[in-house]
């Protein structure tokens, strides 16, 4: 709203105005019904921002009741700070199976990563003890937005609430010597996510998104969805097919070419690194990178 500069409440906008109250009327352990495109609460939150964003005479008011507020005066955390399942898709960029010197895959490469992963805009993504090796990938997400079993291809979109950028960041030397993927691909920050979910009529073709990162201001990886080799309505039904999605679920959908292991030579992420992934509609997801030990001593200097 307003060019990104207001940032609406949902809680506020909906009629639960005391952190009291919000708990109280929401089930804490279930968060992700905020994503349910079923749900009362979303569809209410949705009918006030419409309101909101058809008549500006109501910005004013809604800024002083705390339902709006300024961009500079909050934090962003992940859009889905803790998805139910979080799982990704290897080898899905014609370009980036080549530039590994691998087949095109007959069926989606299916992993995941641990929920823990997850992190939000601007927060720190911290390189594991005992690894130097760590790569980037950008990423498109989807975001589901409804349960699904045996979706059909043609009705896979339906059930989707729209789509956020995803790092998925990967310690190559983890995951290539344990002959398996997931703790390479899981260390604690390395799936930073945001900044917003743009819902799927914001997005009218995800694949034919510019998709890019830079690392320090270099570009790295810059490509588009268009070279995707199993869509986003392709990817729903597979997995559909044996896991049920809902709502909250993200579904990383590959990297394109240019990640580092892959270069000559290779390049591997660094203390004080700065990551930025844009992706065209989603806007840039930035993280900077910290060693452990740096970042350690950061946290005992803020709490101090």
């Amino acid at each position: 709203m307003a060019d990104g500069q207001l940032i609406l409440d949902f809680a506020r906008a909906i009629g639960v105005s005391d952190p009291v109250a919000i708990n109280q009327s929401i089930d804490l352990s279930q968060p992700l019904v905020w994503l349910d495109l079923d749900g009362t609460r979303l569809r209410q939150a949705m009918a006030f921002f419409r309101e909101i964003e058809s008549d500006e005479t109501g910005r004013a008011p809604a800024l002083a009741a705390g339902v709006l507020r300024k961009r500079n005066e909050v934090r962003l955390l992940a859009p889905v700070p803790r998805p139910g399942k979080l799982i990704a898709i290897g080898l899905n960029y014609r370009d980036h199976a080549a530039e590994s010197k691998m087949a095109i895959p007959e069926r989606p490469v299916v992993f995941s990563k641990f929920t823990t992963s997850v992190i939000g805009p601007d927060e720190p993504v911290v390189l594991p003890p005992g690894s130097d090796k760590v790569d980037y990938e950008a990423e498109l997400a989807v975001v589901m937005g409804r349960h699904c079993r045996n979706a059909p291809r043609g009705e896979a979109l339906d059930y989707v609430l729209g789509f956020t950028i995803i790092n998925d960041v990967s310690a190559r030397d983890f995951q290539f010597a344990d002959g398996q993927w997931q703790r390479g691909k899981s260390c604690d920050t390395f799936a930073p996510m945001g900044n917003y979910i743009a819902t799927k009529d914001e997005i009218p073709n995800p694949h034919s998104l510019g998709i890019r990162l830079r690392l320090n201001g270099r570009t790295m990886q810059d490509s588009s969805t268009s070279q995707l080799i199993f869509g986003v309505e392709d990817l729903v039904a597979f997995l559909s097919e044996t896991i049920t999605l809902e709502p909250g679920d993200v579904i990383a959908t590959g990297t394109p070419s240019g990640v580092g292991f892959a270069r000559q030579p290779p390049v591997f992420l660094k203390d004080g690194d700065v990551m930025e992934v844009e992706i065209e509609g989603l806007g840039v997801l930035a993280n900077q990178v910290t060693h452990a030990a740096t970042f350690a001593r950061r946290v005992a200097k803020t709490t101090d």
